[in-house]
């Protein structure tokens, strides 16, 4: 996946031998053809590897037991109740306990509360009783800090937080991640490295949680939020931009601080400020349908039968990722209300949302057949100069078309 692949071009890079082993069948046979199925990857960054023998792929998990060294980056996402779905990290961690040998070093990647590397990889790893942590068996943890579409910071320039269990599983792991990146940080445990990752998304979380619900008070004082947002940028110290939107997407943000709020209500301490950032940005989504409801509204249309068009649905700007995207959650307040939606996304051509499968409308198709336009994910690539020349409303919740708002024939609404 997103963190795995990147991992296996650089192990390439340095030199060693390495084996990508996953469950999805499609992936292992286009890493096997030295193809690339992520944006970030580039087949020719494969092929050398490939061509050489450096690199494989498998669905077996029995090459786990040929391997020194066991990377785990599987996900962990959040059950529909907002609990952690530790599923994936177990299944893992059985894996590794059943072709497991002496002297191995295992590091867990997947994002996750404090405490899981123990509680799950050690345990797991030790329960036989053939093997023991910090002797014959080396664990750690070490946070992805992957940014899919950043060309600036990849795996290598990016520096790594790493945890050991004990001192010589630290000594064990920072070998292998010091011919990988740059600068390796070194922190005291598994469980301070777990809660570097939780402090960096929740830091994130709650800040755009706070400019979000900035958005919402400047919309009823009839101020510009983006105004405000560009003037407070000016201070060169002690402020840090965020900017609204529709809502949070991703594997990470909107998911890995309910982690540790979970972990911390087990332990009868509320997380407020996570809880309370959850809460507003969840609620974005709704309040961009409801900004749709009153643009059409303005133009004597009622939803019910309106067309509506979604300008980008991945989570993110310049990536086909969906996972949690808010575009999802607009989509499917606005179907629930009558509105016949659309869709463009030059980066993803097609997907399914529970019984609608959607395709991409064509890049140099038409905006003018719309009775809206939605801007959910602000591609470069969309021609945004042309969409303001042709759409009748544009309910604008990344401020896209800041830079040709004055050739707009459209209405532009901003959030």
């Amino acid at each position: 996946g997103y963190v795995g692949l990147p991992l296996v071009v650089e192990l390439g890079r340095a030199g060693f031998r390495v084996t990508g082993f996953d469950h999805d069948a499609t992936k292992v046979e286009s890493l096997n053809a030295a193809k690339s199925y992520i944006e970030d990857i580039k087949s020719e960054d494969l092929e050398p590897h490939v061509r050489a023998g450096r690199m494989d792929a498998s669905t077996d998990e029995k090459v786990i037991a040929e391997a020194d060294c066991v990377i785990l980056c599987v996900p962990t996402p959040l059950k529909k109740s907002k609990d952690p779905d530790m599923s994936y990290i177990e299944a893992s961690a059985q894996a590794v306990a059943r072709n497991q040998h002496a002297d191995m070093l295992v590091v867990l990647e997947s994002t996750t509360y404090p405490g899981t590397t123990r509680d799950y990889l050690v345990t797991a790893l030790e329960q036989g009783g053939k093997y023991s942590v910090g002797k014959d068996l080396f664990v750690a943890f070490s946070p992805e800090r992957v940014d899919p579409g950043n060309a600036r910071f990849g795996t290598r320039n990016t520096p790594k937080v790493l945890g050991g269990v004990t001192p010589a599983c630290m000594s064990a792991a920072k070998a292998l991640y010091a011919q990988l990146v740059d600068t390796v940080v070194s922190v005291s445990s598994p469980d301070a490295a777990e809660m570097v990752k939780l402090l960096e998304n929740t830091f994130r979380a709650v800040n755009i949680g706070l400019v979000n619900e900035f958005a919402l008070i400047c919309e009823r004082l009839g101020l510009d939020v983006w105004e405000v947002i560009a003037a407070a940028s000016t201070k060169p110290f002690g402020y840090m931009p965020f900017y609204p939107g529709p809502g949070l997407g991703g594997h990470c943000i909107p998911i890995d601080p309910l982690y540790l709020s979970w972990k911390m209500r087990g332990l009868k301490m509320p997380a407020r400020f996570i809880e309370l950032a959850d809460m507003v940005n969840t609620a974005m989504p709704e309040h961009v349908v409801s900004l749709v409801a009153s643009a059409l509204n303005d133009d004597s249309k009622a939803m019910k039968g309106a067309n509506v068009l979604i300008s980008g649905v991945a989570y993110k700007r310049n990536v086909s990722d969906v996972r949690e995207s808010p575009a999802i959650d607009v989509i499917e307040g606005l179907l629930a209300r009558g509105v016949v939606v659309s869709y463009l996304d030059p980066w993803v051509p097609s997907f399914k949302e529970g019984k609608h499968v959607f395709e991409s409308m064509k890049a140099d198709a038409s905006f003018s057949s719309y009775d809206a336009i939605v801007i959910v994910t602000d591609h470069a690539s969309i021609d945004y100069a042309r969409m303001v020349k042709e759409a009748k409303v544009i309910v604008d919740t990344r401020n896209a078309t800041r830079t040709v708002a004055a050739e707009a024939k459209a209405r532009i609404v901003r959030l």
